[in-house]
Parts: C-alpha cells; structure tokens; sequence
C-alpha cells in the first residue's frame, strides 16, 4: 500500500513477502549506480593492463561486493548498519592512489592497503560518530548542497558522450539522447501519477536508450563477449601485502569518504524523516569499513555511501528499504552473471548524463533547503556558507590547483567536498563555536 507521499505503509511491507513495484524501483536504483560504481574497476584495471579475464573478475565481483557492501548497511545490527535506504558503491576517489599503488609497488600491496584502510574505518568510528555537533544545518546543508553541485559536471561530462577531449564530445546526437531523457523525467514528474511518477528516472533511461538504440547508439557486443557464470574468489590476484606508505595514502582516502558518506547520510535523515543518533552514525561507518575488508580479502575496493540514489528516493517520493533491498539483491545476481550484468553497461552515456543533472540538482537543491533552516540575518552564518560552497565547488574545478603539494595532501585537497565540508566545519567553529548555531527567524 503507498500513500499520498509515496511511502509504503510500514504494516502492509511486513506482510508482503514479494512486491513487483519495490522490484522495479530497486531496478531503478540500480539502473542510477551501477555506471558510477563498474567505472572504478574499468579505469583501474585498464590503467594496470588487465587481461580480458581479469577484467571479467574485476566487474563481476564489484557488482557482487556492491550487493554485500550495501546488505550491510539496510540492516541494522549491534555492530553495523545505519538502517537508511542506502546505495554502496565504489568510491571513485579511491582510483588514481590505487592505480600508483597498483603500477609502483603491485597489486597484492594495492589491496593489502585497503584492507588496513578498511580496519581503519571500523575502530575509528565510535569516535568520528561522536563529532556529531560539529555537523549544524549551516555545515549539513553546504555540505549536502556541495555533493549535489559539485556532481553536476559528471553528468555534463556523460551527457556529451563521456570523454571531453573527444572528438565526438558534445555531438547534437549525443545532446539529443540527453535532452530527451532529462524530458522523459521531467514530464512524467509534472503530470504522472501515482507508480509511474515514482519510476520517473527508470523511465527516463529506458526510454533514452530506446531512442538511442533506434538512432544506432547502443551495442549489445559486451553482452555477447561476457562469461554466463562467475563466482567469487578469495585473494584472486594473490595474498595482500601490506606497505606503510600505500596504507597510509589509502588511509586518507577512507577519511574522505567517510566525510561524504557523513553528508549523504544526513541528507537521507532529512529525506526520510529519520534522525540520526551517534549510534547510528557509528554503525555506519562500521558497515563501510567491512564492505572495505571484504573488498581487499576478494580483490576489488573501498566503498562508500553513494549520493545519486538520494536523488531516486527524493523524486520516487519512497522512502522505505525495501526497494534497496531488491536492487542489492539483483547486484548480487549481476555479480554472478556477467552476461545480465553487461546489459546495464550498453546504456549510452548521455542517457546517464542527463539522468545525473536531474538527480544531482535534486541533492543539491535539498542542502538549500536545509539551509534555510540558517539564520542569515547573522553575517557569519553566511560566509560559514558561502565561502565553504565557494572553495568546494573551486577546487571541483580546477583541483591542481594544490598539485606543488606533497602527495598526501593532494589526496585530500583535491576533493572539493572534502575541502568544503573541513571549511564549513572550522568557520563553524570559530564563528558559532561546538554544537551552537542560532535557528533562522520566523
């Protein structure tokens, strides 16, 4: 049963062992990460010349830990779960230190350093759960309008064709493509009603690589190429080993994610109606940290909370776990089955693009929202604000702009949510000072 908001009735899901609907819009949550999450392990192994085979493993197993990682965090425990309608995925950051670990040192001390990364995330965080104060409307909402506009560019990039230094970049059928499935999205919204308005992002990619296929767009070549069955393997790539500088890199990695992961879960408290305790926080970051382990253990990568599917639960209007429950499950499937999982690889890049500058607004949109909670008659909650999205969306950018810094640092100033959300913290600090911020006036 769905009510007027879309939400499922809490006593009609518990008595509901199979539901088509939550199948389908965990199809579309799937459908909003799955090219985000198959891109890590497609630019790392090509960047370490994987073989064919190895390159098979590489996305299949992804797809896999995807579904584990994100199990984890649907279902609360003592010890793991934030229990929020969350999306895991690869954390993109995460690439390029692990293609120099990977080219420098080797792959084992690649994954060797995730699984320290990984241990890393799970005993630190009882103590970054209690650095709760230090996230006000003022610093939530910058932070959450950060995430959303700094990811506004991604979707550019895809809705031109993916690769801006091609020549094909920004050709009309690929704007076309783009501007059709931003189109679909944005009528179905206006005056569906009801399923169809809540599928609104599903259709909107199905229906664009329908034009796209009949336009001569879509190949069904890696569907053709891909194995029918692959099942996991422990230390596929060899037995990790571990080296004190890579694990210290892939260690500064984890603190950005769990920086991101901190917006997207206060973003989804605020979708959803759900507040969040420091428990809950903590359970969290422990979920990731294991979804990490398990990733170096089966050779693939850290994951982290994904932000697009903020966006699926905000325009579905449901805001419940069931319908994340089917999409980690079909991942699961997916990961088992390349040839299924190859499917979702076809859909043409402007058709995502367009699909992300509707999702990622969205999100962005929403840390406005929670910004007006602020009081803005105070100057200085306006520079906290102004100056954290100012530097977060700078260095987005241009991030080589702190390339003359040490390794280390670039790591972490080259991530404009991180920059922005650190920003928004200190000028929190010293403006209102821990845990103290005046509401906005009626």
């Amino acid at each position: 049963m769905v009510d007027e908001t879309g939400s499922v009735n809490n006593a009609h899901q518990r008595k509901v062992l199979f539901s088509p609907k939550d199948l389908v819009l965990g199809f579309q949550h799937l459908l909003a990460m799955y090219s985000g999450d198959v891109l890590v392990p497609l630019l790392i192994g090509s960047y370490l010349h994987f073989s064919t085979i190895q390159m098979t493993y590489l996305v299949s197993i992804d797809i896999f830990m995807c579904g584990i990682a994100t199990l984890l965090q649907l279902k609360r425990t003592p010890l793991t779960g934030i229990g929020l309608p969350v999306v895991l995925g690869c954390a993109v950051q995460s690439v390029t230190p692990l293609e120099s670990i990977g080219s420098k040192l080797g792959i084992t001390y690649m994954y060797g350093a995730i699984i320290a990364a990984g241990i890393f995330v799970f005993l630190i965080a009882g103590v970054f759960s209690r650095l709760k104060k230090l996230f006000p409307p003022v610093v939530t909402g910058s932070l959450i309008t950060i995430i959303g506009f700094t990811l506004v560019p991604v979707g550019f990039q895809d809705l031109g064709g993916g690769t801006p230094t091609a020549h094909s970049f920004g050709d009309p059928k690929n704007l076309f493509i783009g501007f059709v499935t931003i189109a679909v999205i944005l009528l179905l919204n206006a005056w569906a009603k009801g399923f169809l308005k809540s599928i609104a992002i599903l259709l909107g990619i199905l229906i664009g690589s329908f034009v796209a296929g009949a336009m001569g767009m879509v190949s069904l070549k890696p569907v053709s190429e891909a194995a029918w069955l692959h099942t996991p393997q422990l230390f596929f790539f060899g037995v990790p080993h571990f080296n004190g500088s890579a694990m210290i890199t892939m260690i500064l990695v984890s603190l950005t994610t769990m920086i991101e992961s901190t917006g997207v879960f206060f973003a989804l408290s605020e979708v959803t109606g759900q507040k969040l305790t420091s428990d809950d926080i903590k359970r969290g970051y422990r979920a990731e940290g294991i979804a990490a382990i398990l990733g170096g253990l089966f050779n693939t990568f850290p994951y982290s909370t994904f932000s697009e599917n903020v966006g699926v639960i905000r325009m579905s209007g449901v805001k419940t776990r069931r319908p994340v429950y089917y999409a980690a499950f079909m991942l699961l499937l997916l990961g088992l089955l390349p040839k299924a999982g190859a499917l979702a690889t076809v859909i043409p890049d402007p058709v995502l693009g367009g699909a992300m500058i509707v999702m990622f607004g969205i999100v962005g949109v929403q840390g406005i929202q929670i910004l007006h909670k602020v009081d803005f008659t105070d100057n200085r909650n306006i520079l906290v604000a102004s100056v954290s999205v100012g530097l977060g969306l700078g260095v987005t950018m241009y991030p080589h702009i702190f390339q003359f810094l040490p390794t280390e640092f670039q790591i972490m100033m080259g991530n404009g949510v991180v920059v922005g959300s650190v920003a928004a913290v200190v000028l929190n600090l010293l403006f209102n000072g821990y845990g103290k911020e005046k509401p906005a006036k009626d």
